[in-house]
């Protein structure tokens, strides 16, 4: 067998609860030599314990922390492990197509890409609903001078037996981190990850610096994954996702890309503002609201159950972990930009 010229590199998303499907869908699905580090940011007990058997069994390399792990915090402890050529950033909650990994690296051979993404899709059934391919990001100037980013996603929603659908292989601007493939030379020129992007943007952040350094982003739709998210989460999972979608971090995240990128605080980040907490709101308290109101399909009393009574007892919640975990786990700068920013959202 030949030597592997890619290393995956697997970390938490949001959730813990999906690693059993999403790991051995990855060793079902991938059909090429390939390394595989695992990155767990404390996980609960028997999701450490089926790691370790597995790491043992398939011998891969398995790196565990005992707290919680920002997203770019955990790609960088992988990544300072790798020694190919290529590195796949794999989320915990994908589920591959078969030939996913020979078709990005097939594609990044062919066209020189420094990074490629698959046909991304969204929800169960699999492969079946797009979530995203390929997309929009970069800066222009409008007439008053100021800075102001351009984000769009491709085909997001839309259905793969669409017929409207056409999808090819091109240059695109954007790659997510829910499976990128990236030639490893590129962090020779572009360092490690910016941690102090915290849980937002930072996708969107590497690929400008990418294409900032000359460098090509493609997107390759022979590569077919989906990530799967869930409502309602485990218990085991609350914690966790309630800190990887905090306001302080997400905040903190939009304030680093503003201030590094030179941005203008105009209409998309007002919109971002306006937006913090949608995910905790949708995915932990909505089913919440659902039982409380014994599945009376009232918007008026779901609104005055979330807004009235359950929002703002799991805001101050929320402001409480983020300030904990701050103080232990988050280098001096990250954690003034956190409570900068959670200052101000209390306002």
């Amino acid at each position: 067998m030949s030597e592997p010229q890619v290393t995956i590199i697997v970390s938490p998303r949001e959730r813990f609860s999906y690693t059993r499907e999403s790991l051995e869908s990855i060793y079902e699905n991938t059909q090429i030599p390939f390394k595989l580090i695992y990155v767990d940011g404390n996980s609960p007990k028997n999701i450490r314990e089926y790691l370790e058997i597995q790491a043992q069994e398939k011998g891969f390399q398995l790196i565990r922390t005992d707290y919680y792990l920002t997203p770019n915090r955990a790609r960088n402890i992988g990544l300072a492990q790798v020694d190919t050529k290529y590195v796949a950033f794999v989320d915990n909650d994908i589920i591959p197509a078969a030939g996913w990994l020979k078709a990005l690296i097939d594609c990044s051979e062919d066209t020189e890409a420094t990074v490629v993404g698959p046909l991304m899709f969204q929800y169960l059934p699999l492969h079946q609903e797009i979530h995203f391919a390929g997309g929009e990001s970069h800066i222009v100037v409008d007439q008053k001078g100021r800075r102001r980013l351009r984000e769009k996603m491709y085909k997001q929603g839309k259905h793969i037996t669409d017929p409207r659908v056409k999808l090819e292989r091109t240059e695109t601007e954007l790659c997510e981190f829910h499976v990128m493939l990236v030639r490893t030379e590129i962090f020779q020129h572009l360092g490690m990850f910016d941690e102090q992007m915290l849980n937002t943007k930072e996708h969107l952040d590497f690929c400008m610096n990418v294409i900032k350094a000359g460098r090509t982003v493609y997107f390759e739709p022979a590569s077919k994954v989906t990530y799967v998210p869930t409502s309602p989460l485990k218990f085991s999972d609350l914690h966790y996702y309630m800190l990887r979608w905090s306001n302080a971090w997400e905040l903190a995240s939009l304030l680093r890309l503003r201030q590094k990128w030179n941005l203008a605080e105009d209409g998309y980040f007002q919109h971002k503002y306006k937006a913090l907490g949608w995910r905790r709101r949708d995915t932990i308290l909505m089913p919440i609201v659902r039982a409380l109101t014994l599945g009376i399909q009232n918007q008026f009393l779901h609104k005055v159950v979330m807004y009235g009574l359950l929002a703002p007892i799991e805001k101050l919640l929320n402001r409480y972990l983020t300030s904990v975990y701050a103080k232990k786990h988050l280098q001096p700068k990250s954690a003034a930009v956190v409570t900068q920013q959670r200052q101000l959202s209390e306002v």
